[in-house]
């Protein structure tokens, strides 16, 4: 599958699940402040009525650590099907349970469901609800309620301050507002005291203005340039003994298993040498990603490495490893604007790309540009933006899903 052996050897000793034609997105839940509180896993296309069957597979066979790192994750799991869940291959502590309950349900099905869900919290498993847990029929579900999830879109302001008062005088579980898109739903969930949020607007600038570049991040733009002009190792050894943080988080970040070297770097001038343009490329761009300024979110740092991983995997199956390389920077890098709060046309102008990488940014054409679409909707549970991009690339939902899952794992191994 992959042209790359350092790609490989990435995947190694994971079995990829069989016959899966649905693909795994990852979504992150981050706090009032935008760190990253935990992961919603689903499954596209998207069918809210059914279970997250790659899901379920997916933490299963990997391990929730494996795809979330620390953090806690949620599962859609249908009620009348919980009884065919493997929960004993799942960890109570790591796994969230987030119920669907159907249209229609009797109060007899209520009745029944309350039975296995009391099993399962006994078990030590947390459950989320959607909105009906609130109503009255639901009445006996409330005090097994961890959170409640409130979804967005079409949710008027009136009706959202309802939903959250009542989750609160009724119940002891917190509230996770999901689908939130724009700042301005989440200032108006935030006033009412809402600290949870799922949805498309963390990975967007919360502030654009022209500011200059911190000197952290000035001098990996000078990093980045010397590596494009290919200029002299002592030039390049030099830039970088000027800057200690950037010295040691090279010296970490190239010793952790996210490079697979076979040998221990002490000193900058043989961690060049090692590494190679190339991969000092790769890891500079990593580099201006998880430096956040001025308060930036965590989650978008992290959504822009699995970006550039994802895209990376994706190009392996298709192109050269030239190109692959590129691939990655383009994923890494669309969420620049976002980490250094300036246009995004602004924060490339001070540093030299490739072309390919500049037209699938910038003008969203290209070879690199159906990659960087399909990434996206991944993220996003876009289905009809999902299946074109892979359509154009002719990649089947196996291949995408398969590589989406070892960009997860890639990029929470990497010690940021």
């Amino acid at each position: 599958m992959f042209n790359d052996p350092d790609l490989a050897s990435d995947a190694a000793g994971t079995v990829p699940p069989a016959g899966v034609n649905t693909a795994l997105s990852r979504q992150a839940i981050v706090d009032d402040r935008r760190a990253v509180f935990g992961y919603a896993l689903f499954e596209q296309p998207r069918d809210r009525a059914n279970d997250s069957t790659v899901v379920l597979d997916a933490v299963s066979d990997s391990g929730a650590k494996a795809i979330a790192g620390e953090k806690i994750v949620f599962l859609h799991c249908a009620i009348e099907n919980l009884d065919s869940v493997h929960l004993d291959l799942l960890d109570p502590d790591k796994v969230v349970l987030e119920v669907i309950t159907r249209d229609g349900s009797t109060a007899e099905d209520i009745e029944r469901g309350l039975a296995g869900l009391t099993k399962i919290r006994e078990s030590g498993f947390r459950l989320a609800f959607g909105p009906a847990v609130l109503e009255p029929a639901y009445a006996s579900w409330k005090p097994l309620a961890s959170y409640v999830k409130l979804e967005m879109s079409g949710l008027e302001r009136d009706q959202a301050e309802r939903y959250v008062k009542a989750a609160r005088s009724t119940t002891r579980a917190e509230v996770v507002a999901e689908q939130v898109d724009t700042v301005e739903q989440y200032e108006m969930m935030r006033r009412f005291g809402v600290k949870l949020f799922q949805g498309q607007w963390f990975s967007q600038p919360a502030v654009i203005s022209d500011k200059s570049v911190q000197a952290s991040q000035a001098t990996i733009i000078q990093l980045i340039n010397l590596v494009r002009r290919e200029a002299d190792l002592d030039e390049i050894e030099e830039l970088i003994k000027r800057d200690p943080t950037l010295s040691f988080k090279l010296l970490r970040m190239i010793n952790s298993c996210g490079f697979g070297l076979s040998v221990e770097i002490t000193s900058f001038r043989h961690a060049v040498m090692i590494l190679g343009l190339n991969k000092l490329f790769r890891w500079a761009t990593l580099l201006m990603t998880v430096s956040r300024p001025g308060g930036a979110a965590p989650a978008a740092g992290t959504t822009a490495v699995v970006r550039g991983r994802l895209m990376e995997l994706l190009a392996a199956e298709l192109m050269p490893q030239e190109d692959c390389d590129n691939a990655f920077v383009v994923g890494v890098f669309s969420l620049l604007d976002t980490l250094l709060g300036m246009p995004l046309d602004q924060a490339l102008s001070s540093v030299t790309l490739p072309q390919p990488v500049l037209d699938a940014l910038l003008r969203n054409e290209g070879q690199l540009a159906p990659f960087l679409a399909l990434t996206k909707a991944c993220e996003s549970g876009d289905d009809v933006a999902f299946a074109k991009a892979a359509d154009e690339l002719q990649l089947s939902n196996h291949q995408v899903n398969w590589a989406h899952l070892q960009a997860l794992m890639w990029a929470d191994q990497l010690d940021r």
